[in-house]
């Protein structure tokens, strides 16, 4: 049975091949995003691991409590760690991510994206992970040092100018130093500056502040022993005291903690392209095994156990998907770099420190493939096993329905119900996001499965909806791909229903980002009565300075920033989000429903009074003059009072509301988020932020100043960024999708070779039989993409009914939608090439006597 097996994939070789292409696509993506986060990690790692190979201890501050962030030390904290007997050297270090390196014409930013640019102070030599290649380090306020692969990026030499700013206007340095970080030229893909420690501290708006302390102990002492030492002078609840290993893998881990959500984010997409990959295999195996009713009666006949033609299928599926998992293994090594490419086309620079292929990788990948596989061809094996001996004596070429056919349809009712159950469970639950998450992904799998069950009862209907436009304009081939389409309902459903999923999914993507664009149009058009909004285009804070600098543009009347920082209120679980504003401009940018309150409010809000969100109002059971004790990322505790309610439909202000005075003093937030400014009476806004934008350009090029509806456009283009990118690798799916199609009809021409041959013999043309076969995939399709979109519009209505009262507005982008549908035309033309070159090419003499 093992050679039977073997030898029926040898001799079926373009049905193997394409079944095993799905397999390829979606275990490539598997592997190759193992192996590109791993090979992130290890790049990371090996970052950590230099950057403390010369600390012995290292103190840094302790998260108050989840999302808090950090806040600095200060100079008495090192003191006190000097003080520490065994200490021989410590010494602050000051980096942030929270700076810009130009360009060497200084009008961009040097690295677009997602890769940091980092401005770090300058350590002392034995403390130092740089090697300086040439030059020396900074000794003078005016100098700077870059590590040498940033330095190759931007074209710079010894001797040119850097402009470097942080929170404040840039800054001119001259570069005297290149260095390695131990012996890469860059720090992981990020840009990295180095000046004096006071010039960081001063950029930084950092003076007397470090982000860690980094120790040398003396002879003797062991860096197991110097930490319990400097353990004991700290506070435990404010200070991490660990030593130089530690530090390392505690870095490591906490940004693969942080980076986990990529690796979550390409897993989803490479489950999606198995999961449509499963359904090419039962419809595969379905045909094949109904085309080889007679073959399998045959050996029935001869003796053989329903156990060893179980076995004979199971088999060809086994090596189908252990070969396809090994393939794929491999095209994951050579997708992982085009994985990296990709983000870094969508401005997220990834590392790039070659490839990791950790065992892990291996044994998923090989699993995933083959289970996938030989799950999807069970219930085909199954059917196979009931072929009884009489068979081989029919001339009949597909299994007659079991008795099991009946229950069919109210199996896949309940299904597809106890998918919507599901879905409606992670929405309306009411438990954790990942849970919610997983609840929904779940739901909409087996939502898939019984609505793909159900689809065969809505095939005809449907070919004969999508198929009239091609027979009223192609007449007979037109009717007859309409007929083959709809002969085999359950074959054309399943082999849809593939290409079903990723409509569906690009569908409800659609109307979601149309909803998302709609929502902030009517956020900002509701929220703010500012003319000019002023943002950072880096996704940084906005330095004071730029505030300041907006003021004073001619024609701008009110400037007001917006702050935002976390909290953990007493009696509530996790970090609640905080907005900061100016009591004494606010109320003239921005509209702020009330619905307990008054303009007033907002104009006379100080210090131990603060203002809720309805949301947050109502989630907590809190009402006007209730009192609040809110725990900073400093560790203050600010006790405020609840003085008004205001509707945040708008979103624009957080969970609760404090003047910018007390975000600066108790949670440590002196940046804007964003800044919004009214122009005089009589001013055109326009005229105005050009004038503004070039001036703050001149001093922040990396901060803009946009109209209201340049704000609107410019949040509409980051989510169409987001989407794009969604697109690209849902497109797998699709692709797998359109692999089942080619499949399908490859099989069928197979199976109708006889008629084939017919209607060349009465006298239909190559080009009409390709005609047919073409408009057969087309109407296959287009059955799919209906499906598609009508479920992708049931999903996204399904997700925005709880977010309705977040503010967000559902839209339906017609014609995206009927774009989808175009391109779901064109697509089964594509896939219609192979098979009907293939049917063209039949000889006619030998078609008609095949049987």
């Amino acid at each position: 049975m093992i050679s039977l097996s073997l030898r029926g994939l040898v001799t079926r070789k373009l049905r193997t091949v394409l079944t095993a292409l799905a397999i390829v696509l979606g275990v490539g993506l598997v592997s190759g995003t193992y192996i590109l986060t791993d090979s992130m990690n290890q790049a990371f790692d090996k970052v950590f691991e230099t950057a403390n190979e010369n600390t012995d201890v290292s103190v840094t501050p302790k998260e108050q409590f989840s999302n808090a962030g950090e806040v600095p030390l200060s100079d008495e904290v090192l003191r006190t760690v000097e003080a520490v007997p065994g200490v021989r050297l410590a010494a602050g270090s000051v980096s942030s991510d929270q700076a810009v390196i130009y360009t060497k014409d200084g009008r961009d930013a040097l690295v677009r994206g997602g890769a940091p640019m980092l401005l770090n102070g300058e350590m002392p030599q034995e403390l130092n992970p740089l090697r300086y290649v040439e030059g020396h380090a900074p000794s003078a306020p005016d100098e700077v040092a870059l590590a040498k692969g940033t330095a190759e990026d931007g074209d710079f030499k010894l001797g040119d100018t850097v402009r470097i700013s942080a929170d404040g206007p840039a800054r001119s340095f001259r570069l005297v130093g290149l260095a390695k970080f131990g012996d890469e030229d860059t720090l992981a893909g990020a840009a990295l500056a180095m000046v004096q420690t006071p010039v960081a501290q001063e950029m930084l708006d950092l003076r007397g502040q470090y982000n860690s302390i980094d120790v040398v102990a003396d002879e003797g002492v062991t860096p197991d022993q110097l930490a319990a030492r400097v353990r004991a002078e700290l506070p435990a609840r404010l200070y991490n005291v660990r030593t130089g290993e530690e530090q390392a893998r505690s870095q490591a881990a906490d940004l693969q903690d942080q980076l986990g959500f990529l690796r979550t984010f390409l897993l989803a997409f490479a489950g999606i392209a198995l999961f449509v990959g499963a359904f090419l295999i039962v419809n595969t195996y379905s045909i094949t095994v109904a085309q080889r009713m007679r073959e399998f009666a045959l050996l029935r006949m001869i003796g053989a156990s329903r156990r060893q033609v179980l076995q004979a299928v199971i088999g060809e599926a086994f090596v189908v998907g252990f070969a396809s998992a090994v393939v794929g293994l491999l095209f994951g090594a050579v997708l992982a770099p085009g994985l990296r490419g990709l983000f870094t086309l969508f401005g997220a620079e990834l590392p790039n420190n070659g490839l990791t292929v950790e065992p892990r990788t291996i044994i998923v990948s090989l699993l995933i493939g083959t289970v996938v596989t030989v799950v999807a061809a069970t219930g085909p094996a199954l059917r196979a096993t009931r072929v009884p001996p009489i068979a081989a004596l029919q001339d009949a070429a597909s299994l007659t329905r079991g008795k099991t056919g009946r229950l069919r349809t109210p199996l896949s009712i309940v299904v597809a119900l106890i998918g919507i159950a599901l879905i409606c469970v992670g929405l309306f639950g009411g438990g954790g996001a990942s849970q919610a998450a997983a609840s929904i992904g779940i739901g909409a799998a087996v939502v898939f499965i019984g609505v793909g069950l159900l689809a065969s009862h809505i095939v005809k209907p449907l070919a004969t909806l999508v198929g009239w436009p091609l027979e009223k304009a192609l007449g007979v081939s037109g009717r007859l791909a309409r007929e083959n389409s709809a002969r085999q309902p359950r074959r054309t459903a399943s082999t849809a229903s593939a290409l079903m999923i990723g409509v569906t999914l690009v569908a409800f993507v659609a109307i979601f980002a149309a909803g998302l664009k709609v929502s902030i149009d009517q956020a900002v058009n509701r929220g703010l009565k500012g003319d000019l909004v002023m943002q950072s285009d880096t996704f940084q804070p906005v330095p004071q300075a730029a505030t300041r600098a907006l003021g004073e543009v001619p024609d701008v009347e009110i400037v007001s920033p917006v702050r935002f920082a976390v909290g953990q209120v007493d009696g509530l679980s996790g970090s609640s989000n905080v907005s900061g504003v100016d009591p004494s401009t606010v109320e003239d940018v921005f509209r702020v429903e009330w619905k307990e309150g008054s303009p007033e409010l907002l104009r006379s809000l100080g210090p131990g009074q603060t203002l809720i969100s309805e949301g947050f109002a109502d989630k907590h059971d809190f009402a006007v003059g209730d009192e609040l004790r809110v725990r900073t990322p400093t560790d203050q505790t600010v006790n405020v009072v609840v003085r008004g309610i205001y509707d945040d439909d708008s979103g624009l202000l957080a969970d609760i509301t404090l003047p910018n005075d007390v975000l600066a003093s108790d949670f440590d937030v002196t940046r804007d988020a964003f800044v919004v400014a009214a122009t005089r009476d009589g001013a055109d806004a326009d005229a105005v932020q050009k004038v503004a934008d070039r001036a703050i350009a001149a001093l922040f090029p990396t901060v803009e100043v946009l109209t209201e509806q340049g704000f609107v456009d410019d949040q509409a283009g980051q989510i169409d960024q987001l989407i794009a990118l969604v697109y690209v690798l849902l497109s797998l799916s699709v692709i797998v999708s359109l692999f089942g199609i080619v499949n399908t009809l490859v099989l069928s021409i197979h199976e109708r070779t006889r008629e084939l041959g017919m209607l060349r013999a009465i006298g239909t043309s190559r080009r009409q039989v390709r005609q047919i076969v073409r408009y057969e995939s087309v109407i296959t399709a287009l059955i799919g993409a209906v499906l598609g979109v009508v479920l992708g519009v049931i999903f996204a209505v399904l997700v925005t009914i709880p977010l309705k009262e977040e503010g967000f507005a559902i839209s339906i982008p017609v014609f995206t939608l009927v774009i989808l549908l175009v391109l779901a035309a064109l697509a089964g033309v594509l896939a219609a090439i192979p098979p009907a070159r293939r049917a063209a090419k039949l000889d006619v003499l030998r078609a008609l006597a095949y049987e």
